[in-house]
């Protein structure tokens, strides 16, 4: 099993997906297959991978930097924003549905078997794995259904 690190922030913005690519430059670079994951992001814009498949740009950038071809098991879960409270869901790179935040919040539980599965699996084929969370994860009030960074 890869070594990982987790990359968490105090907040959206703050850096943490350019810091994600470092790392993985960083360790590509020393020799090692290291691979970036962020099971859930949020984003208006995509990107369309070789197999039609859909993904955040943000793990197209880090896929780069580690040398590797961009692929959905990089970011599991994608959520578009189509309003403040509803978004498009996207996951391994196929439209899902819509969702209002509320009924997202109440799915994400039947995910977490998913994403773990993910992330067991690339954690076997990869010497290193650095893992992007999103947010804070100082939000306690959103502890309990987290899928992204403490609660993976």
């Amino acid at each position: 099993m890869g070594k990982k690190i987790m990359l968490q922030g105090t907040a959206s913005n703050v850096g943490k997906s350019l810091l994600t690519a470092a790392l993985c430059r960083i360790l590509m670079q020393d020799g090692m297959k290291v691979i970036p994951f962020k099971s859930q992001n949020m984003a208006l814009n995509s990107y369309i991978t070789e197999e039609g498949l859909e993904m955040g740009r943000a793990q197209v950038f880090q896929a780069e930097a580690a040398g590797l071809k961009p692929s959905v098991k990089m970011n599991p879960i994608l959520l578009k924003p189509s309003s403040d409270r509803r978004s498009q869901v996207i996951i391994n790179g196929k439209v899902h549905g819509n969702m209002s935040a509320r009924e997202y919040h109440e799915f994400k539980p039947q995910l977490l078997d998913m994403l773990t599965e993910h992330y067991e699996k690339i954690s076997n084929e990869y010497d290193a794995v650095v893992i992007e969370g999103a947010g804070s994860p100082a939000e306690i009030n959103l502890r309990d259904k987290d899928i992204v960074n403490m609660g993976l």
